[in-house]
């Protein structure tokens, strides 16, 4: 008996000594919260509108109402002027200097008459802007006062998904709400908001955090709540934040010249797939390949030609094509960086002078009127061509193409009437399509399970597509 007993208090002081670890393993917030919370603020903003702007519903008061179509409506024309109201909005910002400089989004001092920022001792004080860039929606705002609390910075890029972070805001108004959550990815990129590479949590974030700090276990601020997915208006799980080292960059532009400048290179891009990367003989998917070049621009100087596949840029590689604009953007206007292309099977080195951001075009998709189809034979694509006319040259002011006259239902690329094939693409090699023998030719040389890309024109764009397997369909 005394055995057993004392095999019992064995498994007892075992099992205790696993909750002792499992508890020190928890991380324990509080002195974070404590060191860094009174760097972060409440902002308020006010602004004078018609009150027949915003819908009445019962029950749900202005500045609620306000904060969801601003975030989660799309823009509506203007109404007929009505009697004239304030409205409030609530958001969070961070000291970032003892003298008062502090960073926020620019959706929450966006068209403000008025900005009120409430600090940790209850103190209020008006806030002038200095400076706000939609682009990235950063803001900096600044209060007259000195000796603050203020944050310190941390590095992005040492963030490890799976690692520990923390949020302080005013969710929904509540001041000084700290909430934690893991990182769930990095460098997420988000529809239209190609210039910020995000960091992805689960930290529950909802209106009124906007602005506010995201902080490592150190205690070192790394990004800037900035949106959230929702199918409801609130917290889901998904929340993102701008990367604080992109913040810093944004913030002193601001603070020197009220605006940012980007730069660019005058390119329409997409992403590499893994088909393509074999149509190019490259050896795996990686880099931005080159639609089209803006002709004047300074890739078009630089000696960039469509169908090259950049794989760094001012010695940072390029791994996907979303890194490309976040690069390019982030180089100084006038700056004469190399950059490495892949073509035609090589790896090739040029220089480029850089320019002043303008909106990067986009493969796009404007379609042209049908043509008539010829009855004729379908080719190994399924679809039907003919050689461009004399006319149809000088307006797409094309030297070289084959336009597409049919799409038959066992087509194996996804093309439609109207466009016009420029290029076929094989194994790294690149062939220019000049007539319908030639393609046909390419075509029927090909194995069963070879694939190629073809680069069609639409409209104004190009775009690259491609096909993999040629074995007979029954």
């Amino acid at each position: 008996m005394k055995g057993v007993k004392s095999v019992v208090a064995l498994l007892l002081l075992v099992a205790g000594g696993q909750v002792a670890a499992q508890a020190r393993e928890l991380p324990d917030f509080t002195q974070l919260v404590e060191h860094q919370g009174p760097a972060v603020v409440n902002i308020s903003t006010k602004q004078a509108v018609q009150r027949s702007a915003l819908p009445q519903i019962p029950g749900v008061d202005d500045e609620e109402l306000r904060e969801f179509f601003r975030r989660f409506m799309p823009r509506r024309p203007p109404v007929e002027p009505g009697p004239r109201s304030e409205t409030r909005s609530l958001g969070s910002g961070f000291i970032i200097s003892e003298d008062g400089y502090i960073l926020t989004n620019a959706h929450v001092i966006e068209s403000a008459d008025e900005i009120d920022v409430r600090f940790t001792d209850k103190r209020e004080l008006k806030a002038r802007v200095i400076g706000s860039d939609k682009r990235t929606d950063v803001a900096l705002i600044k209060v007259d006062a000195k000796g603050l609390s203020f944050v310190k910075f941390g590095d992005p890029a040492r963030l490890k998904v799976g690692e520990w972070v923390v949020a302080i805001g005013a969710p929904f108004g509540f001041e000084n709400t700290v909430t934690a959550g893991i990182v769930s990815a990095k460098g997420r990129s988000l529809p239209e908001e190609n210039l910020v590479p995000f960091i992805q949590t689960d930290v529950a974030i909802n209106p009124g955090n906007s602005g506010g700090p995201l902080f490592n276990m150190r205690g070192e601020v790394v990004g800037i709540n900035s949106q959230i997915y929702s199918r409801t208006g609130g917290f889901m799980g998904l929340s993102f934040a701008i990367p604080i080292d992109v913040a810093l960059d944004v913030q002193k532009q601001l603070r020197a010249k009220g605006r940012v400048s980007r730069g660019r290179i005058g390119v329409a891009i997409q992403e590499v797939t893994k088909d393509l990367a074999t149509s190019f003989g490259l050896e795996e998917p990686r880099g931005a390949l080159v639609n089209s070049v803006e002709k004047g621009s300074p890739a078009s100087r630089s000696g960039i030609e469509s169908t090259d596949i950049i794989l760094s840029f001012n010695g940072k590689p390029v791994e996907s094509s979303v890194d490309l604009p976040r690069i390019v953007g982030a180089t100084p206007p006038g700056s004469k960086v190399p950059l490495e292309v892949w073509r035609k099977g090589a790896l090739v080195r040029l220089t480029i002078t850089v320019g002043e951001l303008k909106e990067e075009r986009v493969a796009g998709a404007e379609a042209p009127p049908e043509a008539k189809p010829p009855e004729v034979t379908a080719n190994r694509l399924g679809i039907v061509v003919s050689e461009l006319s004399v006319d149809q040259s000088r307006e797409l002011g094309l030297k070289h193409g084959l336009v597409v006259t049919d799409v038959r239902p066992e087509a194996r690329v996804e093309v439609q009437r109207g466009d016009v094939l420029l290029m076929l693409a094989h194994a790294g090699k690149q062939t220019q399509l000049e007539s319908v023998k030639q393609l046909n030719t390419l075509l029927n040389g090909l194995a069963k399970d070879a694939v190629i890309t073809l680069q069609v024109r639409r409209g104004g764009a190009t775009a690259f597509v491609t096909v993999a397997g040629f074995e007979d369909r029954g």
